[in-house]
């Protein structure tokens, strides 16, 4: 009698044993899987960041390069963008940006396409793009992947006063 509750309780030790083990194999799975996304959207967010920084680097608006603009009107009219015979990686001014997108095919960064859009907001309304010109310009920066669940934006807003 003894050896039978013996075998249960072996066989009962082994169902709970193989349980936790799925369990255990289960969350470290899931683990895996989050720290993969989370490399994921960091390369993403860099890579935004990365372009972001290299408007920053150029002059408010092609008008402002050789003289100050005191009135908006002076500014880059509708539609922002390169100006004849401006091709990346020689663009002057930030609306050059306007419209940009590259792909990025690196090891640990595969089939990232990052674009941009630069278009005039309004001092109290950062978030409206404006039909007229004004001194902000907003630039906004987007990620896409395949492996991304959604795609990333960063947004900047550059002035000129």
């Amino acid at each position: 009698m003894s050896t039978n509750i013996q075998s249960m309780l072996s066989l009962g030790a082994l169902l709970i044993f193989s349980l936790i083990s799925l369990r255990f194999d289960g969350a470290v799975l899931e683990n895996t899987g989050v720290e993969v996304e989370n490399k994921v959207y960091l390369t993403a967010f860099s890579l935004a960041d990365d372009l972001l920084e290299e408007i920053k680097q150029k002059a408010f608006d092609a008008n402002t390069i050789q003289f100050p603009i005191t009135n908006p009107a002076g500014l880059t009219d509708y539609p922002l963008g390169p100006g004849a015979g401006e091709t990346y990686p020689n663009f002057n001014d930030i609306d050059d940006f306007n419209g940009y997108s590259r792909g990025v095919d690196e090891p640990h960064a595969e089939k990232y396409v990052v674009s941009s859009e630069i278009y005039y907001v309004g001092e109290d309304t950062p978030d409206v793009k404006s039909s007229t010109r004004t001194f902000y310009k907003r630039a906004d920066v987007t990620v896409t992947s395949p492996y991304l669940k959604s795609s990333v934006k960063l947004s900047f807003i550059f002035t000129l006063k």
